[in-house]
C-alpha cells in the first residue's frame, strides 16, 4: 500500500504530464474516498448538497449560484460573499464530517453508539500526552503549541496547491489499474455531489448504470461502473467510512480487492 500511495502521489504539477504514467507500471490498485479533488465542483457541489438536504433556503441557494462564480481564477463579487455569509449561519452548527451526528459539546456527545463526534477531542488530548509525544519519537524540537490534526497556518496560506486533480485522474484512467472512488453519502465536508460532478467533468463512459448494493438485505448504497473507474457510495455514512459504517466499509473495500463491484 504504501509502495502504491508514493508512485501514485508523484504528480501534482501540470508541467509533469506523462511523469505519472511512467511511475505507475507497477501500480495496480487505486481507491480514493471522499476526495477534495475540484475546487470548483467541491464549491458548487457542497451548496447543491445542503440545499438538497433542506438545510439551505431556495433564497439563499438560488443566490449563490445567481451571484457567484466558482471557475479557475474566478474573484467571488460581494453578492456572492453575503450570500454564502447568510449559508454560513445555517450550516455552522452541524458536524461537518455526518451532517446527521450529533455535536461535541464541551468534551461529551449524547451519542453513545456507533461514531462518538468527540474521537477528535479523545485523540488530540491522548497526542498532547508527553509520554506519548516521547514515546512516538514526536516534537523531538519542542515546537511551540499543542499537536494537531491538522495545521490551519500552513492549509490557509498554501497558495500553490492544484484547483484540480482531474488532470491526473484521467491519467491513472489511462493507465488501466483498478481505480475506485467512494464517498459517503451523509459527509458535507466533501459531499458526494462534489465527487459526481468532478466525475461528469471527465465524461467517462458508461459501462454499468447506477444500481443499489445490498449489504445483508439491507440497501449498503449505490454504484457506477464506468470505462477505469467505479464510484461507490456508502449509505449513511459521513466522511471517516470505517468509523460511520464499517460493515459497509468492510463491504466495500473486499469488493475492491476482490475487483468485483459490490453485489446488487
Amino acid at each position: 500500500m504504501c509502495r502504491i500511495i508514493k508512485m501514485c502521489t508523484m504528480e501534482v504539477s501540470p508541467f509533469q504530464v506523462g511523469y505519472v504514467g511512467a511511475e505507475l507500471s507497477e501500480c495496480e490498485l487505486l481507491v480514493i474516498g471522499n476526495a477534495y479533488i475540484d475546487d470548483e465542483t467541491q464549491q458548487t457541489g457542497s451548496r447543491d448538497f445542503w440545499w438538497f438536504r433542506s438545510i439551505v433556503s431556495d433564497e439563499i441557494h438560488d443566490g449563490i449560484v445567481k451571484h457567484c462564480n466558482f471557475s479557475w481564477k474566478s474573484v467571488l463579487s460581494d453578492k456572492c460573499k453575503t450570500y454564502m455569509k447568510e449559508e454560513y449561519q445555517m450550516i455552522r452548527d452541524l458536524f461537518a464530517y455526518d451532517i446527521y451526528a450529533p455535536l461535541c459539546l464541551n468534551g461529551t456527545s449524547v451519542k453513545t453508539t456507533g461514531f462518538d463526534p468527540c474521537s477528535e477531542d479523545y485523540i488530540k488530548s491522548y497526542m498532547n500526552i508527553p509520554e506519548v509525544q516521547k514515546a512516538l519519537h514526536a516534537n523531538l524540537t519542542g515546537l511551540p503549541g499543542p499537536w494537531s490534526d491538522c495545521n490551519y497556518d500552513i492549509f490557509n496560506n498554501w497558495t500553490d496547491h492544484p484547483f484540480s486533480m482531474l488532470p491526473t485522474i484521467q491519467q491513472l484512467m489511462g493507465t488501466g489499474i483498478r481505480f475506485w472512488i467512494y464517498s459517503g453519502d451523509t459527509d458535507s465536508n466533501v459531499p458526494v455531489t462534489t465527487t459526481k460532478y468532478a466525475i461528469k467533468k471527465l465524461n467517462p463512459t458508461i459501462k454499468t448504470t447506477w444500481y443499489p448494493w445490498y449489504l445483508i438485505d439491507e440497501v449498503g448504497g449505490f454504484v457506477v461502473v464506468y470505462e477505469n473507474l467505479t464510484f461507490v457510495t456508502v449509505r449513511g455514512a459521513g466522511h471517516f467510512i470505517p468509523s460511520f459504517k464499517p460493515d459497509g466499509a468492510l463491504a466495500l473495500f473486499s469488493s475492491f480487492l476482490d475487483g468485483k463491484p459490490p453485489p446488487s
